[in-house]
């Protein structure tokens, strides 16, 4: 199983580089502010950094490995998304003024580009931690 500092050090890297990405590109995509995007996004980061940390210690204890199949991954991350989605759609409503079908299919936006982003982030961590716990096995 993962260590807490393994999973702080996931859910930090996860989140900026997911922030660095999605703000402008949603800005651009959904015609609002970019200052309204972005504290909303940091907003909605912060729930999903404390969702991150439970629902991944969930799955680990579900899946306790670092070889996960596609659809182990795929489960992994539209779980997460799922969960995150139900609770952050309000608050999209709110924040940007909008219904709650337009703070829907702008939240849907999101959870898509983050279940592909994550897919493609966890995969990659957790071959780089593979790699960095063989180093460290081996001296």
């Amino acid at each position: 199983m993962r260590s807490w500092k393994e999973r702080v050090t996931h859910m930090v890297l996860f989140e900026a580089t997911g922030l660095a990405i999605v703000i402008p590109l949603s800005s651009v995509l959904s015609g609002h502010d970019a200052g309204a995007i972005g504290v909303l996004a940091v907003g909605l980061a912060g729930a999903a950094m404390l969702w991150n940390l439970v629902w991944n210690r969930l799955f680990d204890a579900w899946v306790p490995t670092r070889r996960r199949s596609l659809a182990q991954r795929i489960a992994q991350a539209s779980g997460f998304e799922l969960g995150l989605l139900v609770a952050t759609l309000p608050v999209v409503a709110w924040w940007l003024g909008i219904g709650l079908v337009e703070a829907f299919w702008l939240d849907l936006g999101f959870m898509l580009f983050f279940l592909i982003y994550a897919l493609l982030f966890n995969t990659t961590f957790d071959h780089v931690m593979r790699r960095r716990l063989a180093q460290e096995g081996g001296r």
